[in-house]
């Protein structure tokens, strides 16, 4: 029999009984009016709890991973997640933990009361792209909380039965929830695309090292025996790194080649440009005994691409994620034709991808790097150190219902609250 809800809705931290489905929720929208900082963006409402379909999950939200989706939805740029999903509110978080709170007619895998994480792709489950193939092919694939309207900054969320992997027991609902999305992403970049997959001994530069994604690429590197070489903006964030594993780090500021190529029709101002890209290079030759990296860790984009495309060997991959700082890639082709570099985009990761790589935070070889949590209230806060890139080394998250630091699962929350009411 389905449970029924005593109420019409819970307050941020209070937990139901379990099942027990309210009408209402608290969540964090984006309006299309309000698209802009996100300060101004992310305004907390009450909304209908979402119901779930055959193959669909309820959540409850226990902590809410912070990543740049949020601050391009906030912006609607460089287009509106309104326009994607044509709903009038959108709940951005593409990082979650939290509790199974209903499960639709088709799940058997699931049941309420399971913790979770959850992985932030979403696809058809039909085509034969997500049958044999690659999901992230797929023709209806899309990223859960900035293509659909139900993120994770919200009491509950409703997401794909195949999107749930099971909460690492040792971790607290924090440390669970700010890490799948660059996690998943980073593992895609250095092992989906063959024959460019990470072996042992090689060397590959990381930019950003010491934000979301540049933390899981070290670590990743350092459990494969890989090099790991970080290009960081301070010795602080350097340091941070070394911590992480990475063998070197390179502060960028050290250097000015950064970005969009020159126009090599203008011989005297190119070579300039080429001599500062080399001095660049030689600080990577330094590292690795005048040996090229195989393999570049892009996500910048436009300040950075054109001196990627030159650094990495012949034959290795640049493969890029965003363009954290532009869209207008570019590079000198002749340096990719005639060294036959390949430059490869990607795209998040498939669960076979995500629950591949969570294995090694269940075993305890990756760690989550949480630097910096947050309550529901100050949800916009991470995002707005973000946008400034003032944010700290590693991963933010907001506290959603996880009110009480350091529960690992609900019998621990529930405790921790009675504490607290008592």
């Amino acid at each position: 029999m389905e449970p029924t809800a005593t109420k019409d809705v819970y307050g941020i931290g209070e937990i139901p009984p379990l099942g027990e489905v309210p009408e209402k929720m608290h969540a964090m929208t984006i309006r299309r009016e309000r698209h802009g900082r996100p300060a101004a963006a992310m305004q907390a409402e009450l909304l209908d709890v979402p119901d779930v379909g055959p193959n669909e999950v309820l959540v409850y939200v226990m902590s809410a991973g912070v990543n740049y989706n949020g601050v391009w939805a906030s912006l609607g740029e460089p287009l509106s997640p309104l326009d994607v999903h044509k709903h009038d509110n959108h709940v951005a978080g593409s990082d979650a933990s939290g509790v199974v709170w209903k499960v639709g007619s088709g799940i058997t895998t699931w049941k309420p009361g399971d913790e979770v994480v959850i992985h932030c792709n979403q696809s058809c489950g039909e085509c034969h792209h997500c049958n044999g193939g690659s999901p992230m092919l797929c023709r209806s694939q899309r990223i859960w909380g900035y293509e659909t309207t139900h993120g994770s900054f919200a009491q509950f969320c409703k997401v794909q039965g195949q999107q749930l992997l099971p909460k690492p027991k040792h971790l607290t609902w924090a440390e669970a929830g700010c890490y799948m999305l660059v996690y998943a992403t980073a593992w895609r970049m250095l092992y989906g695309h063959p024959p460019h997959t990470l072996k042992p001994a090689m060397n590959v530069l990381i930019w950003g090292a010491s934000g979301g994604l540049g933390t899981m690429a070290i670590q990743i590197c350092k459990a494969a025996g890989a090099n790991p070489i970080a290009v960081v903006s301070s010795a602080s964030k350097g340091e941070y790194c070394l911590q992480l594993g990475a063998k070197a780090y390179i502060n960028r500021k050290d250097f000015d080649c950064w970005g969009k190529l020159p126009d090599p029709s203008d011989p005297e101002g190119y070579r300039d440009y080429i001599r500062r890209v080399r001095k660049f290079g030689k600080a990577i030759w330094d590292i690795t005994g005048k040996v090229d990296v195989d393999i570049v860790f892009e996500h910048p984009g436009e300040q950075t691409f054109p001196v990627s495309c030159y650094v990495v060997r012949r034959g290795g991959m640049v493969v890029f994620c965003a363009g954290t700082t532009g869209y207008n890639l570019t590079f000198d082709a002749r340096y990719v034709w005639m060294r036959q570099k390949r430059i490869q985009g990607s795209h998040f990761a498939s669960k076979h991808d995500a629950d591949e790589a969570n294995h090694l935070v269940m075993d305890q070889k990756i760690h989550t790097g949480l630097s910096q949590s947050f309550s529901f209230a100050e949800t916009s806060v991470p995002h707005e150190l973000m946008i400034d890139n003032k944010h700290p080394p590693g991963n933010m998250v907001v506290n959603i219902n996880a009110t009480v630091d350091g529960c690992r699962n609900l019998a621990e929350s529930r405790n921790a609250q009675q504490h607290l009411s008592s």
